[in-house]
């Protein structure tokens, strides 16, 4: 990007808002350049582009710029807006210099812009004590083993003989301490440049001075500051109070809230200014007609924090440090940086005495920590030394030391640092994981001989089998709409449903009874988009509560299985074949085997989103359902195809799983294949069969199968048909045909009397 000189403009020949330039950027020959500015001039000091430049926009998009033709005329870069080359929001027209830099000079040159080096850091949402540029400094101080100036030696700038102004908190276990300063004859308007460079190189958009200072503050201590413009407080008063639910409150983004009966306020005389810790009240900011302040720094509870912020759905620089926790000795500390820096910038003076409300002041962490956990738990023995100049350094001090361990004085902004594992963490992090050996002998556990079921192993174990069967793993929101179970005119079985307070939308405004429904979405979403064959499978949790005194919520793990369309992608070699029932019975019964599980017994389904289809139960405690969904309940979802769904009870399967397997050495006799037609009820099932199967023969019918099921011509009516094949076979010789016949005469009788079968001939 540089510096050029526009030397001849005329209008576009096939464009009547396009002009074609000429200009000049130092090169032996001047640039062809189209523009559609309406501001562009011959003689015109402006900024160019260059053919192969990437710009990085004002509105944060990366553009490359190349040779090109426009309308038919060549144009070999690109002469340049504010908000194009990123120093500015504008976009009216291009940038017109004022200059006497040659042609050719770097744009840098003339805009001077401000560099920096940003370390980015991944904090850990346990070190809220890291969340400043003082927090990380300390890391350092400890790492490196070197001083960290002292900053708490900043006084006020003067105020003698002055009162305080009036503040009373009235919720003090919200607010653990109150500090505040009044400054008047401010300055309101925009920061100095290298201020405003400061908050931009952190990401933060410069606002005013006031403001850019409380937010610098905020960072780099790690105290959250808050400014009231003075006139603005009512009855010259500050109240720290909660205010009735559902208060109307407008905050700073200019949007009315309804206030919770837990979210404490920043009131004056007459009424709320400020969410606090949370957001700042539109009427109290601080504007360009401001002259005075209250200058606000408190400490406050993170459990108020944490609930406001979750409530109003509002995160913001200074509810994620309060949510976490800051520390109760740093608000007059922020406070005098704030008031030299204001004093300094804004010309402010400070017009009150302090006002610190602190009635019970947050002591040390004091605990016990022994020598030797501390090295069993490193696995190596660092030595009293090491360890006590490391906690120094950490401002972790040691209050009384015996032969066996010492006892620490952890400060309250390490909110993380509770106990003695803590301590053992914060001396092996500084001294450096990878200063530990590894020891030359690995020793092992003891190791049961039925160890424990691992859960996530077996689900592992599960979805491989599906995914070898062609389902594909879907994750979906665990909140799902209120209304699913009402408009599907049913009530699920778990209990009641839990519905979310603070709710983002209709759609997700409880918590999920069922994998069905958020499967249903999944499965529409797909048929929509011509993704018409599926298998598609969910490890997913469920959720209810108990309708009893104490309400209890609780949740429950589901294995969710969706299958819908053709069992088959179409072929010259086999027709196309819509799945069944039958295909999702398959997959249930092949993860049952797969797993080893121990058997569970099965009976119609009563399930009210199934048109038909079977219960899985393991003793009186159902395990899971398998059937086809009814198309009411596909119509809510836009669905005009069958869809089958089985929803099984994931820790029920993973309890029942047999980790033993039987091993048997393969029979050296004949297996003997025989078969037969049967004519019965339509209302027996197979199931009904296999059980009468093995009452009659136990020992010599190894297999059953079922090759075929015929209803219509030639059957009456009510009546169906089945072809059973039997596979025999004796482990201990080979059988003849007088067994056989033994055995399949008995079959036929069992049937004949038991069933009212018709053996076919």
């Amino acid at each position: 990007v540089v510096i050029g000189t526009v030397l001849t403009c005329e209008r576009h020949p096939n464009a009547d808002k396009l002009s074609c330039t000429t200009v000049s950027v130092g090169s032996e020959n001047p640039l062809k350049i189209v523009c559609g500015a309406p501001n562009v001039a011959a003689g015109q000091r402006v900024v160019v582009a260059l053919a192969g430049t990437t710009l990085y926009t004002f509105s944060g998009d990366q553009i490359t710029l190349k040779s090109t033709k426009i309308r038919g005329e060549a144009s070999e870069g690109m002469i340049c807006a504010a908000d194009e080359i990123g120093i500015g929001s504008a976009h009216d027209g291009i940038l017109v210099l004022d200059t006497t830099l040659p042609d050719g000079t770097p744009a840098a040159e003339y805009f001077k812009p401000y560099s920096d080096f940003v370390f980015e850091i991944g904090l850990t949402p346990n070190r809220a004590d890291a969340a400043s540029h003082l927090g990380v400094a300390r890391d350092l101080r400890a790492f490196l083993n070197r001083p960290l100036n002292n900053i708490s030696s900043i006084d006020f700038p003067a105020a003698i003989n002055l009162p305080a102004y009036d503040v009373s908190v009235l919720k003090p276990e919200a607010c653990i301490r109150y500090s505040g300063i009044c400054m008047s004859n401010i300055q309101v308007g925009p920061s100095p440049e290298w201020l405003q460079n400061r908050l931009k190189a952190i990401g933060l958009n410069p606002i005013n001075n006031v403001v850019d200072i409380t937010n610098y503050i905020c960072h780099d201590l790690g105290q959250p500051l808050h400014a009231f413009d003075l006139s603005a407080i009512r009855g010259n008063k500050v109240v720290v109070k909660t205010l009735p639910a559902d208060t109307a409150f407008t905050t700073l983004d200019g949007k009315e809230r309804k206030l919770s009966a837990n979210d404490l306020m920043i009131c004056d005389a007459e009424g709320a200014m400020c969410i606090g810790g949370v957001f700042g009240g539109l009427q109290s900011g601080v504007k360009e007609s401001t002259k005075a302040i209250f200058l606000e720094s408190a400490c406050f509870s993170p459990d108020f924090i944490r609930k406001t912020s979750q409530f109003h759905q509002l995160v913001t620089d200074a509810s994620f440090r309060f949510a976490r926790g800051t520390d109760p000795n740093n608000t007059v500390t922020a406070l005098h940086r704030a008031a030299k820096m204001i004093s300094e910038i804004c010309g402010g003076t400070v017009s009150s005495a302090l006002t610190d409300i602190y009635p019970t002041p947050v002591p040390n962490r004091e605990f016990y920590v022994s020598d030797r956990r501390i090295s069993n738990l490193i696995g190596k023995e660092l030595g009293r030394d090491i360890t006590h100049s490391i906690l120094k350094n950490l401002d972790i001090l040691i209050s009384e030391e015996t032969d066996g361990g010492f006892k620490v004085s952890v400060p309250p902004y390490r909110v993380d640092v509770l106990q003695e594992a803590d301590i053992t963490e914060e001396i092996l992090r500084i001294y450096g994981f990878n200063r530990i050996p590894l020891s030359e002998t690995v020793g092992a556990g003891f190791l049961a001989d039925f160890p424990e079921k691992d859960p996530d192993q077996i689900k592992r174990i599960l979805g491989e089998v599906l995914t070898g069967e062609g389902y594909y793993e879907i994750l979906t929101n665990s909140l799902s709409g209120e209304n699913f179970n009402a408009s599907n005119n049913f009530a699920l079985e778990a209990g009641e449903q839990i519905t979310i307070l603070n709710k983002l939308s209709e759609e997700q405004g409880a918590l999920r009874q069922t994998l069905l429904f958020t499967g249903l979405e999944v499965v529409s979403h797909n048929l929509n988009r011509k993704a018409t064959d599926l298998k598609l499978f969910e490890f997913g949790k469920i959720y209810w509560k108990q309708a009893t005194e104490n309400e209890k919520y609780q949740e429950g793990e589901r294995l969710g299985l969706f299958l819908t369309g053709l069992s088959q992608p179409e072929s010259w070699m086999d027709k196309p074949r819509a799945v069944t029932y039958h295909d999702l019975a398959q997959t249930v019964q092949n993860l049952l085997q797969r797993s080893n599980a121990i058997k569970f017994k099965s009976e119609a389904s009563a399930a009210p989103w199934l048109q038909y289809g079977l219960d899985l139960w393991r003793g009186k405690e159902r395990a899971g359902t398998l059937g086809l969904v009814k198309d009411s309940v596909l119509k809510n979802f836009g669905i005009r195809q069958p869809v089958f769904f089985a929803e099984l009870n994931t820790a029920m399967l993973i309890q029942s799983v047999n980790n033993k397997f039987g091993v048997q050495e393969l029979s050296r006799f004949p297996k003997v294949r025989r078969d037969l037609s049967l004519v019965l009820d339509k209302g027996i099932s197979f199931s009904q069969i296999k059980e009468l199967i093995h009452q009659t023969e136990k020992k010599l019918i190894s297999e059953t199968n079922v090759f075929d099921v015929y209803e219509g011509k030639n059957i009456p009516e009510g009546k169906k048909a089945y072809a059973i094949g039997f596979t025999l076979q004796d482990e201990q010789k080979t059988l003849t045909d007088s067994e056989i016949d033994q055995v399949m005469d008995r079959l036929i009788n069992s049937f004949e009397q038991k069933l009212g079968a018709i053996i076919r001939k």
